[in-house]
């Protein structure tokens, strides 16, 4: 059986001018939200920097720097050689207490220092006592050692869960990752590390390289990778400059 409703001309207006209502009011609660989030984090919780989207021509060198005793050195010569201003290390606890003329080098050569935790550790897998442990025990250590307080950290391996990001978060921290990775680590070739940085790197782009031991040929491709890089018209700064008044891509983590 069929059931037909008839309305009369004054009920389809009616009927008409509730439905443009609704949506007028939709479009409102729309353009009301969408301004908000103007306001809010791209996600709920704290999360991970790995770049920032700007239309500056701007990126960070990044260098991880947790054991050794060869490889530092030669790479700050490169920086100060190429008159680099600007750049991040990320330094082990462990490694700074031990090292701390070349810390002091570091920080006298004007480049920002953020922590890379105290054991070079899998975060995830601690504990949160454990976590909280190891973030305190290398703030301590670098804030003694650089006489400043490191609001940056880079955790050991890139390894964290919202546990860990939470438990920096309150800590005072902002945990910084990657979006090209160098993977000189892997002493691929001085050229294949050229190429695969300056091929990868963008506007707000965060660049992972080590210091450490294990990178045994940046040292003869950093020089290259600089000048290109500046060929091509960026601008090195530090992390902190970065992300300053900046829209950051954030990466969800489960």
């Amino acid at each position: 059986m069929r059931f037909f409703v008839v309305l009369s001309g004054k009920r389809i207006r009616r009927a008409l001018m509730a439905v443009v209502a609704i949506f007028f009011a939709l479009g409102i609660f729309y353009a009301e939200k969408e301004n908000i989030q103007v306001f809010m984090p791209l996600q709920s919780g704290p999360a991970a920097v790995y770049s920032v989207d700007t239309d500056k021509k701007q990126l960070a060198l990044t260098f991880d720097i947790s054991w050794g005793e060869e490889r530092t050195g030669p790479i700050l010569d490169v920086l100060e050689q190429k008159s680099v201003k600007k750049a991040t290390f990320f330094l082990s606890s462990p490694w700074a207490e031990t090292h701390p003329d070349t810390v002091k080098r570091i920080s006298d050569m004007g480049y920002e220092i953020g922590s890379h935790g105290h054991r070079h550790d899998n975060y995830s897998t601690l504990s949160e006592d454990q976590v909280r442990t190891q973030i305190r025990k290398a703030h301590q250590i670098l804030s003694k050692l650089t006489k400043q307080e490191p609001n940056l950290i880079r955790f050991p391996n890139g390894d964290f869960d919202k546990r860990v990001l939470k438990i920096a978060d309150d800590l005072g921290y902002t945990a910084i990752q990657w979006d090209t990775d160098s993977l000189d680590w892997m002493n691929p070739g001085k050229e294949k590390i050229i190429n695969r940085v300056v091929s990868r790197a963008h506007k707000g782009d965060i660049i992972l390289m080590h210091a450490s031991d294990s990178s045994k040929q940046l040292h003869e491709a950093l020089p290259v990778i600089i000048d290109k890089l500046r060929k091509k018209g960026y601008k090195f700064v530090t992390v902190s400059e970065l992300i300053a008044g900046s829209e950051v891509e954030l990466n969800p983590v489960d």
